[in-house]
């Protein structure tokens, strides 16, 4: 069964009439509401769907476990027994995981079990091996002992017909144990969300090439591309696009053809020589939104051939705050997974800072003896500081005067991973 969904609208970028700058929650928003699956469904096996974004639920073929068993090694017999020395006499043979006893065992009779092992007929209870002593014809233990002692019930775990993971969950490796414990041999998973990603700008050149005056290395793409990994996306590389509009529509042309979402770095603004947003605008299909953060500038939304486009800020610290508050839980919901929110922690602060009102703010941090440091400078231009980091501190859209101690939000960077 091939489950494709329908093509998103041109006009899915649309801001409200007259909104001028956007609150990052509103934008936050608007992007949750209008986007949806863009992914088509395949079955693919178990050894395949680590990582992948399942298209329909899974159901448990068999119950887990499948009939009731011991959860120890020891001996088993039918009911309780109360306080006092027990003595049993001790049937011939013994049950094992995978190797169960075929007879039955007679009432007031205990048979030796090993852990795993199907409990047999006539055996509902386990008493541990080292509370008990035996001569090799009879067991010795003190009671009381409760009925169905160290046994596990038939499907106590998972009953056959059982819902045991929803659809839009990315698989892990606990969640393939869970579908081969209870019979599924493979699953139907979205394909996997193809990232095109896009450098700009005659400034940049390829690292290991020679850079002349006013010339500098592309970050963007190697960051992107690693980051869209790290997602569990499929990348798409075209590379770095030279200022000209013909060579960024072919480059859109040929990423529309073999991607389900366009990422680009550079030109997103409204200058001279800001080619992605001026085709985006001549296309018909291109929206501006001015989001109230920092860092940040306007992102570049809009439709290139029916295929989604985020033009992101150049500058690469800006560039990976927009892809990781704005981009990534969009391509969450594009590749059916999903909204997601990233998980923040309330820690003290290890820093001082006085902040103005109007926009939110994301402060590049490390935790360090349970509280968050920042790094040492706010400019976008010091990519050191990525490096340095191991995520985000959030300061929200109000004024505020940040004291050592005081609490703040930090996202680790891990949070803002898919799986």
């Amino acid at each position: 069964m091939t489950l494709t969904p329908p093509p998103l609208s041109n006009d899915c970028f649309a801001l409200p009439q007259g909104v001028d700058w956007t609150p990052v929650d509103q934008a936050l928003a608007l992007l949750e509401e209008r986007l949806g699956p863009v992914t088509s469904a395949e079955t693919v096996s178990l050894s395949e769907a680590l990582g992948r974004v399942l298209a329909e639920d899974a159901v448990a073929l068999r119950s887990n476990p499948p009939q009731p068993n011991t959860a120890v090694d020891g001996y088993g017999f039918a009911g309780g027994r109360p306080e006092g020395t027990q003595v049993l006499p001790l049937q011939e043979g013994r049950a094992a995981a995978g190797v169960p006893y075929g007879g039955t065992v007679p009432q007031g009779h205990a048979i030796r079990i090993l852990t795993g092992a199907a409990l047999p007929e006539g055996v509902d209870t386990v008493v541990l091996e080292e509370d008990v002593r035996t001569d090799g014809q009879s067991i010795a233990f003190n009671g009381p002992l409760k009925q169905g002692a160290n046994t596990r019930k038939a499907g106590e775990d998972v009953n056959a017909g059982e819902v045991i993971l929803r659809r839009g969950r990315v698989l892990t490796p606990a969640d393939l144990a869970l579908t081969s414990a209870t019979g599924l041999n493979s699953l139907v998973v979205r394909q996997r969300l193809r990232v095109a990603v896009i450098s700009t700008g005659d400034e940049l050149v390829e690292p290991g090439q020679a850079a002349r005056d006013g010339q500098i290395y592309d970050a963007n793409r190697p960051m992107l591309l690693a980051l869209m990994q790290q997602f569990g996306f499929a990348t798409v590389d075209m590379g770095r696009i030279q200022d000209d509009r013909a060579a960024l529509a072919a480059a859109l042309d040929q990423a529309a053809a073999q991607a389900d979402v366009i990422l680009t770095s550079g030109g997103a603004s409204a200058g001279d020589e800001d080619h992605v947003s001026a085709l985006l605008r001549e296309s018909g299909a291109m929206q501006e939104w001015r989001i109230a953060l920092k860092p940040g500038r306007p992102l570049a939304l809009g439709m290139w051939q029916g295929t989604p486009v985020f033009g992101l800020p150049g500058n690469p610290v800006a560039a990976l705050v927009c892809t990781l508050v704005f981009a990534r839980p969009a391509m969450g919901l594009l590749a059916g997974a999903g909204w997601s929110e990233p998980q923040g922690f309330e820690v003290p602060a290890a820093f001082s800072k006085r902040k103005k009102p109007g926009r939110r703010e994301y402060l590049r941090a490390r935790m360090r003896s349970g509280c968050a440091e920042v790094f040492k400078s706010e400019g976008s231009g010091r990519i050191s500081g990525l490096s340095w980091a191991e995520g985000l501190v959030e300061l929200p859209d109000g004024a505020m005067d940040v004291a050592p101690g005081d609490p703040v939000r930090f996202i680790p960077f891990a949070s803002f991973c898919m799986g």
